[in-house]
């Protein structure tokens, strides 16, 4: 496994731990706004409250009916999701928040398309300000992940070659992000994904996860697997959302046409201005 001296040179300088990795700051500090904040995390929590939580199937018939009906391409909709997944990392996760000298972010990527939702949102954060690094142990062998990786590699976004132990990632980065698994995933976790969740589940930074909490049940979620402290969920939260009990809740992917949101009543709240997401 790799040490903290492989990872960023031996002159790197590290903080102490902290399992409070963040201090979220957000744009309601100013006593002026603090009424309209309260007005738009209660219109929030009510959307919330009315938005459709999809199974497996249903998840799995949106998407297929966005590629074959809407005429989207999945490097589109993985470009949408990335940009979607950064951007809610830059609203729970601030630069001006990190309590490490440098900002630094490791996303765990896996073999489909979560994983290429998560080189997306690295290669977004590289240009947003922070300092991510990429473990990518299985690498599909098609030309869009090929595409995703040389883009990352291009942004000057290290590779790493194995899962750091959970006490060098508490000292080297801010967060993880988890970009394993996504709404397709069934049955159990094989390696080496399996050795990479079991660190995940010891260390104390934060974990911000893509659409499903890795190893998760897409519907009936797990009471003692992965428990992130972000979830962004993609299109629509799975069912397994109901059960997250993390911080910060965002939905992202602001492109579903209307007339797919009216045939799966969908019901999905209004998006602020001209964000890509909404914290719920």
């Amino acid at each position: 496994m790799l040490s903290v001296r492989t990872l960023f040179g031996i002159g790197f300088l590290v903080t102490s731990r902290s399992s409070a990795a963040f201090a979220h700051t957000g744009s309601c500090s100013s006593k002026t706004w603090i009424k309209d904040c309260s007005s738009l995390r209660m219109a929030s929590t009510m959307a919330a409250q009315g938005i459709k939580y999809l199974g497996q199937e249903e998840a799995q018939h949106i998407d297929e009916e966005l590629f074959s009906e809407y005429g989207f391409s999945v490097d589109q909709l993985m470009e949408l999701a990335g940009l979607s997944c950064a951007t809610a990392i830059t609203k729970a996760y601030p630069l001006t928040s990190l309590l490490k000298d440098k900002p630094t972010l490791l996303v765990v990527c896996g073999p489909g398309n979560n994983g290429g939702d998560g080189l997306v949102c690295a290669r977004h954060l590289k240009l947003f300000g922070y300092e991510p690094s990429i473990l990518y142990p299985k690498r599909p062998n098609k030309p869009l992940f090929q595409g995703l990786t040389t883009q990352c590699q291009k942004m000057e976004i290290p590779f790493l070659t194995e899962m750091p132990e959970a006490e060098v990632i508490d000292e080297a980065y801010n967060l993880v992000i988890d970009a394993i698994f996504g709404f397709s995933f069934k049955g159990a976790v094989r390696e080496p994904f399996a050795s990479v969740l079991d660190i995940l589940k010891k260390t104390s930074v934060p974990v911000a996860s893509i659409d499903i909490p890795s190893g998760w049940d897409v519907e009936q979620g797990s009471v003692d697997g992965l428990q992130p402290d972000t979830l962004i969920s993609l299109t629509a939260p799975k069912k397994s959302a109901s059960m997250f009990r993390g911080r910060y809740h965002y939905l992202g992917g602001r492109f579903v046409p209307p007339g797919l949101e009216r045939k799966y009543q969908l019901n999905l709240p209004q998006y602020p201005g001209t964000d890509c997401v909404l914290q719920l």
